[in-house]
């Protein structure tokens, strides 16, 4: 179609990517880390409530990634 909505569509990715990648890190682990992928990670499930910061950052996390997905769609109907 246009190359210029193209582009603009291919530039919004990636600043959403990164976006994306920032809001992940900067989450905090409910688990112990890599070592509790291997069953290092001691006992039971633990299960915590997200408030404040932390539940902020998890919706926007959410709607960040929603919109990653429709954009992804977007850009593969355009072509």
């Amino acid at each position: 179609m246009l190359p210029s909505l193209e582009t603009a569509l291919q530039v919004i990715q990636i600043i959403i990517s990164l976006t994306l990648i920032a809001l992940v890190l900067f989450q905090a682990s409910s688990s112990g880390g890599i070592g509790s992928l291997f069953g290092g990670g001691g006992g039971g499930v633990v299960q915590r409530t997200r408030r404040g910061l932390e539940k902020t950052l998890f919706q926007l996390t959410i709607a960040v990634s929603i919109l990653f997905v429709i954009n992804a769609i977007v850009q593969l109907l355009i072509q």
